[in-house]
């Protein structure tokens, strides 16, 4: 998907669900509000092809900006990685881990239903198997979830945002690894775990009018 044909996609899927008054979060959370910290939906949408999967949850008040709603984070599978790729560094239970996918960047969703700013996340955040910033940067054209069982314009406007924002999120994943780099010069391996205090490594705000603007989609 190019970056003209992404915008596109952004801009059919909002103006659908605005006009449908039914705004991005209310497709995801159940009407009555979704609980703190659950994953939506609750064992993740797992696109059916290419096993790229996302998950939606709300942090408490006072653990979340007050003009984030919620967030998504987005996953490969490590089955999408091309042979010889080498995982940086394993989740604690190693091969045995139950969930075997990579986090590429997490989506920040204002309480309106717009996108507001993506950020980068230690490895603990979602006990990942963590590869390097240039391994995830070659493999995020196959970020491809359009074909989860969830929402289909939710489903599309997050594949696009991908593709939209290829250069935002790489520019984030080479800054998750510098920081992670000092990190592990003052807490070695405990590093990428929740014993180095750093969740959040990088955040770059979101401005779609401007981003689209710049594009060509005359």
């Amino acid at each position: 998907m190019t970056p003209e044909e992404a915008a596109l996609t952004v801009i059919e899927t909002i103006t659908q669900m605005a006009s449908e008054q039914r705004p991005l979060m209310l497709r995801v959370v159940p009407e009555e509000g979704a609980k703190f910290w659950q994953h939506y939906p609750d064992k993740d949408a797992r696109d059916a092809k290419t096993k790229s999967r996302w998950y939606y949850h709300v942090h408490a008040p006072g653990d979340r900006d007050p003009e984030e709603h919620g967030h998504f984070h987005l996953f490969l599978h490590r089955t999408q990685l091309k042979d010889g790729t080498t995982v940086k560094v394993l989740p604690p239970e190693g091969e045995d881990a139950k969930a075997h996918v990579t986090h590429i960047i997490g989506l920040s969703i204002a309480h309106t239903g717009i996108p507001r700013a993506w950020f980068s996340t230690n490895r603990f955040v979602t006990n990942e198997f963590l590869y390097s910033a240039d391994d995830m940067i070659e493999h995020l054209p196959l970020y491809d979830v359009d074909d989860t069982k969830e929402d289909v314009l939710v489903n599309r406007f997050v594949t696009a945002m991908v593709a939209l924002y290829c250069e935002e999120i790489a520019e984030l994943l080479k800054q998750r690894d510098a920081r992670q780099a000092e990190l592990v010069a003052e807490h070695g391996d405990a590093a990428y775990e929740k014993a180095s205090g750093e969740d959040v490594l990088g955040v770059i705000p979101i401005d779609l009018d401007e981003k689209i603007s710049a594009l060509d989609l005359d």
